[in-house]
């Protein structure tokens, strides 16, 4: 049985709505440098973590 994880679109979208939620908290709570880091973090996720669900199979 194929896993929910073998689709890209659902790996990239998971990473994508995590960083969404990363970018809104750094925008409404955060500022200065620590917005940064925390948009910096959600680039990351955009990057990382698809490959980390790819192998999660």
């Amino acid at each position: 049985m194929p896993s929910i994880f073998d689709s890209p679109t659902i790996r990239y979208g998971i990473s994508f709505v995590n960083a969404a939620v990363i970018a809104l908290i750094a925008f409404a709570f955060l500022e200065g440098t620590i917005r940064w880091v925390a948009l910096g973090i959600a680039a990351i996720e955009v990057i990382v973590t698809p490959q980390i669900l790819k192998h999660a199979e």
